[in-house]
């Protein structure tokens, strides 16, 4: 657990355990909001999926409001209850994750995100 890593500097620390160790530094701090941009950038896939289930049992059990940038649409679908895509830099779609179906993406990304879709998160298969 947590205390076997309370006396490592955090530079000792994976990017995974950086991460969760910077969502527990936000709640110790008593934010009423979490803005993470990118937080599963450079992770491997079992890390990157600890983290954001953190953050989706943050909003959903706490009912914190959680705001992260992904480039990976199949996080967003698979972990997040609201997504607002953006394509060129203007919002395109801004509604329930579930809403974001395959048709949907191919308009918005083109047909080079079916790749992406049929893998899943960070390559662990059976994409949205």
């Amino acid at each position: 657990g947590v205390a076997d890593y309370a006396g490592q500097r955090a530079a000792t620390l994976s990017g995974g355990q950086q991460q969760r160790g910077a969502i527990a530094r936000t709640l110790v701090q008593g934010a009423e909001a979490v803005l993470a941009d990118e937080p599963v950038a450079s992770l491997d896939p079992v890390s990157a999926r600890r983290v954001m289930e953190a953050l989706q049992a943050l909003n959903r059990k706490d009912g914190m409001t959680i705001v992260v940038t992904l480039h990976h649409v199949e996080y967003a679908t698979r972990y997040c209850s609201r997504v607002v895509a953006l394509h060129a830099s203007r919002i395109v779609y801004d509604g329930p994750a579930m809403g974001l179906d395959r048709k949907l993406l191919i308009d918005i990304y083109g047909p080079e995100i079916e790749d992406a879709l049929d893998q899943g998160p960070a390559g662990e298969g059976g994409g949205s």
